[in-house]
């Protein structure tokens, strides 16, 4: 399935609307200016600061936030360094999910901002 690269500068939240930021992974594949984020196994594709979202448990909460974004779309076509680069859509859900640190789904994560120039397969 075609999508837009996923880059360094893109816009992203998670579910909770607490903002996530891409790591860049690898300097050398640019699109807008900004490194191509790529998927490894071994590494999350997104870091999440400032999640809220607390379960109830008995009679107090849990907190819960998230913290990392692992993605679900890889390119199948388009390697950089030998990794396959991490594709988006279309701005809005994206293919992934937000995980807290016990690794619990929390939902998918929101990509607003994206470059529109560079799609790959």
């Amino acid at each position: 399935m075609p999508g837009f690269l996923l880059h360094v500068g893109a816009g992203m939240q998670c579910f909770h609307a607490a903002p996530a930021t891409v790591p860049p992974t690898q300097p050398r594949v640019l699109v807008s200016g900004q490194p191509v984020a790529t998927i490894n196994p071994a590494a999350i594709v997104a870091t999440v600061a400032g999640c809220v979202f607390q379960i109830p448990i008995g009679t107090g909460t849990k907190p819960q936030p998230c913290v990392t974004v692992k993605w679900a779309m890889p390119s199948t076509r388009f390697l950089v360094s030998g990794l396959p680069a991490a594709l988006v859509p279309s701005p809005g859900p994206g293919p992934g999910i937000c995980q807290s640190v016990e690794q619990i789904p929390q939902g998918a994560p929101i990509v607003s901002v994206v470059q529109a120039r560079v799609i790959g397969i």
